[in-house]
């Protein structure tokens, strides 16, 4: 997709989701900003960031949203922009320890997706849902929440795609 419109991008851990969302930002032509909702609570997840922020060369913009994800899409969209929200899976854990209805919040998110925005909005997260049940309610609540989340996310996205192994795999549109 070039120019605009809502991409969703899921997929594994280490499954090149992201490297596919950013190659869509980038092969759009438009300013891109890149939403990043994860926080570098330990080495390991700081590692990962930088890893995230040495992909993207200039001119790419950075902008931290670990609760307030959909104020910051409406900030940010407009016509000249593609916005990279990564990732749906880490909002979904920060609203969870911050003690914030995650239903509510995946709600407004798809109803602002699906009202359309200016520009191209591509969110990405993790497909948590394929392997084991978890063995605490914590980790199923959370699966749980992502899942209801990408259900959401899907219905109201122009374009969804799965990716595995570094292959796409158009779902939707």
């Amino acid at each position: 997709m070039t120019g605009g419109g809502t991409h969703f991008v899921l997929g594994g851990a280490r499954s090149g989701k992201s490297a596919l969302a950013e190659g869509l930002v980038a092969a759009s032509g438009l300013a891109p900003v890149y939403l990043a909702t994860g926080q570098a609570f330990d080495e390991e997840m700081r590692a990962r960031i930088d890893e995230h922020r040495e992909r993207r060369p200039l001119p790419w913009r950075t902008v931290e949203a670990p609760l307030d994800l959909v104020h910051a899409i409406e900030r940010e969209a407009s016509p000249d922009t593609a916005i990279l929200v990564d990732c749906l899976t880490l909002w979904v854990t920060n609203l969870m320890l911050a003690d914030r209805d995650v239903g509510a919040e995946g709600e407004r998110l798809a109803a602002r997706i699906a009202a359309g925005l200016p520009g191209l909005v591509v969110l990405v997260s993790n497909e948590v849902g394929l392997s084991i049940v978890p063995e605490n309610r914590m980790a199923r609540d959370f699966r749980d929440q992502a899942g209801r989340l990408h259900q959401r996310i899907a219905a109201a996205c122009d374009e969804v795609t799965f990716v595995a192994a570094g292959l796409p795999l158009k779902l939707k549109g």
